[in-house]
């Protein structure tokens, strides 16, 4: 089964807002050549989760694995997320969907983000 990996994040206005997350996605490409790393944007920015996926199906992934790069749980991943995933499984029935917690709940980026804010900080 082809499985794709989809960093989805909120977007900006401004478009270098993006660059970190071109930076993770191209990171990953790298450490994972033969997988397919994507992303998307909920909002301001292109693609969108469902042009993302729709894109994604059409070179024949099976599996996509959606990965929030948000600081933590809100709206958008307690109500909005979940109802776009819900549709793209309506429209694909065919391919296994799953959603990840918001990256920065992960534990690894919590010690990243202190250890980074001590280091600021001169501490």
């Amino acid at each position: 089964m082809t499985t794709a990996l989809v960093l989805f994040a909120h977007g900006a206005r401004d478009p270098e807002w993006a660059n970190p997350m071109r930076r993770v996605q191209a990171e990953i490409r790298q450490r994972l050549p033969g997988v397919t790393v994507e992303l998307a944007f909920l909002e301001f920015m292109a693609p969108t989760l469902l042009d993302c996926v729709n894109g994604v199906i059409a070179q024949g992934a099976r599996k996509i694995v959606v990965l929030p790069m948000f600081i933590a749980q809100g709206g958008h991943l307690k109500r909005d997320v979940p109802e776009l995933l819900e549709q793209l499984r309506q429209q694909h029935p065919g391919v296994e969907f799953s959603l990840s917690g918001a990256i920065g709940e992960n534990e690894i980026v919590v010690q990243a983000m202190a250890t980074a804010a001590l280091e600021f900080a001169g501490l």
